[in-house]
């Protein structure tokens, strides 16, 4: 597969487990905030029961003042005075009963005083929270994926030009062995490139391996497996290296009106805020109605008719005292506000830093890069003129070596440069609210 840098920030964005994370923690948020707004709504709950009852009647005794012939109680009577007559008991039995009973209930609560109304509001800067982070993940995983991607293209040019350097090392010890072989060198000009050389293949073995942790390391920002098989094409790392256009005031302001983290942490103190209206109206009361409705049916049995009852309840709650709890919930839900109010306060300041840093780093790098194309100039033409002088006799295996060095050295500085000026460009984009969801740094910048 092969990958340009749109294709990776799309592929971060989709795969990197911290934008999955942040979303299901989104959508999550808004849910609870849709089971808050329930609270605008009477709760009705249904119930069914079934009942049987069974019970037996009847019992025995003997007559106490039982006249002759008349028995005496309920049960076999004996006359007390000898002249009764023994009466005739009555037998028990049993009598079964089964209903049914079908009831719906409702309850409402019609006013608190702000207690409901703030618990929704908390609710929804929460989701608001939520979503504003979910944003600001999204960005960070740009930045995090661009930041790999050059770094991944800054380490294969580096191993480029290591390997041109591998060649020139080449050049310089087969010029050496062949002056040697005719009898105008020496064996200690051989030995001396051929000691450049195995320097050149020492580092250019140390890049191999940094490409594959870079590599690696980009693999992971994208969310694929370490070792994932994928390519991306080599990129200009010279296009539109030029000054920033739009001042550092201007960024600053930009970025406290976009960055989603000051949004958040304004939210957030939202959200602290209703929950002062909820710990308040905790202490007044609350006007509440409830109504129930049931139905009787009977299934078994005698003597038991069918019966409806219905109730309507409009009730006043009033809290007295319950241990100084609700003082001391309205205090802790001020301290929590004041709290929030001061990480707002700290965010702005640390997102201005991270501006202003950014912004001189950018800065920096420009100039950087502008030192370094000179340098590389200059350290080009002076090893042209150092191995020029060496094969027409008059230069030493010395100087060329020296300006082989300083020649490797430039290339290096210029490449990373040129890479460290787009990875400062991203991060001030970045910083400054202004890196889109493609990877492209909508910071203005001057013409070159």
């Amino acid at each position: 597969m092969s990958f340009s840098m749109t294709d990776v920030v799309s592929l971060a964005l989709r795969n990197n487990p911290a934008t999955r994370e942040s979303w299901a923690l989104a959508q999550a948020a808004a849910d609870q905030y849709g089971a808050a707004r329930g609270q605008l709504f009477p709760t009705v709950n249904g119930n069914v029961s079934y009942s049987r009852t069974s019970s037996s009647a009847g019992s025995s005794g003997f007559g106490t003042t039982g006249t002759a012939g008349v028995p005496g109680g309920t049960g076999n009577g004996i006359d007390t005075t000898g002249g009764g007559a023994r009466g005739s008991g009555a037998g028990g039995s049993g009598i079964t009963r089964s209903q049914l009973t079908p009831s719906v209930s409702l309850s409402y609560l019609v006013f608190d005083f702000g207690g409901r109304a703030g618990s929704i509001e908390a609710a929804r800067q929460d989701a608001i929270v939520a979503d504003l982070d979910h944003n600001a993940t999204l960005a960070n995983v740009v930045l995090q994926v661009e930041s790999a991607l050059f770094s991944y293209q800054a380490t294969a040019a580096l191993r480029d030009a290591e390997r041109t350097a591998v060649a020139e090392a080449r050049a310089d010890t087969a010029a050496a062995e062949a002056r040697l072989r005719v009898g105008v060198g020496t064996l200690a000009e051989v030995l001396q490139t051929r000691t450049a050389l195995a320097q050149a293949l020492v580092q250019l073995a140390t890049l191999e391996g940094n490409l594959l942790a870079s590599r690696s390391s980009l693999a992971s920002a994208i969310g694929l497996p370490s070792n994932a098989r994928f390519d991306v094409p080599p990129m200009s790392a010279s296009d539109s290296v030029a000054m920033v256009a739009a001042s550092v005031d201007t960024l600053i302001n930009r970025a406290v009106t976009e960055r989603p983290e000051l949004a958040a942490a304004r939210a957030d103190a939202n959200a602290l805020a209703a929950e002062i209206r909820v710990a308040r109206s905790a202490g007044y009361p609350a006007l509440t109605l409830s109504s129930t409705a049931s139905y009787v049916k009977p299934l078994q049995g005698s003597g038991t008719t069918s019966s409806r009852n219905y109730s309507l309840v409009l009730g006043l709650q009033i809290p007295i005292f319950n241990g100084f709890s609700r003082e001391y919930d309205v205090r802790a839900a001020r301290a929590q506000y004041e709290a929030g109010l001061a990480r707002f306060t700290s965010t702005q300041q640390q997102i201005s830093a991270e501006v202003f840093t950014s912004y001189a780093a950018l800065q920096t790098s420009t100039q950087r890069v502008a030192a370094s194309r000179e340098l590389l100039a200059s350290a080009a033409q002076s090893a042209d003129v150092a191995v020029g002088r060496y094969r027409e006799g008059v230069g030493t295996i010395v100087d060329v070596l020296l300006a082989r060095s300083a020649l490797e050295t430039a290339r290096a500085e210029d490449i990373q440069a040129r890479w460290e000026w787009r990875t400062a460009l991203a991060q001030l984009a970045h910083d400054a609210g202004m890196l889109d969801f493609t990877g492209h740094p909508n910071v203005p910048l001057a013409s070159p």
